[in-house]
């Protein structure tokens, strides 16, 4: 695995006008915006040790941001190299791994995982995860109710966030 490359621009947020710093960001960088109003941050933060614990150095950093609104959305930030006539210049992509409102609800540990995995490394095993996910596909296509379909109330709706409508 290569090792994390920073990103040349320093970090979006502004550090106090008394301490300035230029803080390189290492890619691959994911975050992982979470509602505060809807008691998130637990999921939040599992979902990061479980990619750190799955990925170690293969990432650069994850990032929890709290927020508000219902939102639950993991973005991973990585470097895709764009080739120019004076040569391949790095550029970072920002691909939008899961996104509660339009998935539909949270995704689970072994399918973020595989997510990742396919932006970062295809071709890593990730071992009884895999298996997991392949045991998944053969029973949704025999007929078995997806989890987005569990989601469902009885006359067909979504349920919504109580907090966050």
């Amino acid at each position: 695995m290569a090792t994390p490359t920073p990103l040349e621009q320093p970090q979006q947020r502004t550090p106090p006008a008394d301490n300035v710093v230029s803080e390189q960001v290492y890619l691959p960088r994911i975050t992982i915006e979470f509602c505060t109003q809807c008691k998130w941050m637990l999921r939040a933060a599992y979902f990061a040790q479980e990619l750190l614990s799955t990925f170690g150095t293969d990432l650069g950093e994850v990032a929890l941001i709290p927020t508000t609104g219902g939102i639950f959305t993991v973005t991973m930030y990585h470097s895709q190299y764009q080739s120019q006539s004076s040569g391949a210049k790095p550029e970072t992509q920002q691909t939008v791994l899961w996104n509660r409102k339009t998935n539909g609800g949270f995704p689970e540990v072994k399918v973020l995982k595989s997510l990742v995995r396919n932006v970062i490394d295809p071709s890593k095993d990730l071992g009884h995860t895999d298996r997991a996910l392949r045991a998944a596909n053969v029973s949704r296509q025999a007929g078995a109710v997806s989890s987005s379909e569990q989601q469902q109330t009885g006359d067909g709706r979504k349920k919504d966030c109580e907090d966050c409508r």
